[in-house]
């Protein structure tokens, strides 16, 4: 994970990584007192949204990452002029692993959304 920093960008990556810990310290703290069913159904099931939200705000970063890093491409390929099509697949796979990480965590928290939820009725 931490080549995947240097070669995409901390700013994205890192960013990434510090949501997914958000998340899943807002899971543990929300998610025991599910589990011990000590709040009430409408508080817990507010409060549980959250982590998808989390999610989907890693979603989004990740997209916007990738746009990021095909922007960057995209231009240095336009400066080089001439280039082979596996200098234009590399960027294509160098970009989509951002919004991969994004999926990951989100897919993640989903999941633990979904369980809580289902735990709650």
């Amino acid at each position: 994970m931490f080549e995947h920093l240097d070669t995409h960008g901390f700013m994205f990556m890192g960013a990434m990584t510090l949501i997914f810990a958000a998340m899943l310290v807002l899971s543990v703290i929300n998610g025991l007192p599910v589990f011990k069913a000590e709040w009430e159904l409408t508080k817990a099931s507010r409060k549980i949204h959250y982590i998808r939200d989390l999610g989907l705000l890693a979603l989004v970063v990740g997209v916007l990452g990738q746009l990021n890093i095909l922007y960057g491409a995209f231009k240095a390929i336009e400066a080089a002029g001439d280039i082979t099509p596996g200098l234009v697949y590399e960027a294509l796979r160098t970009s989509l692993t951002t919004t991969m990480y994004g999926a990951i965590i989100y897919i993640t928290s989903f999941l633990i959304w979904l369980g809580l939820s289902l735990r709650l009725r």
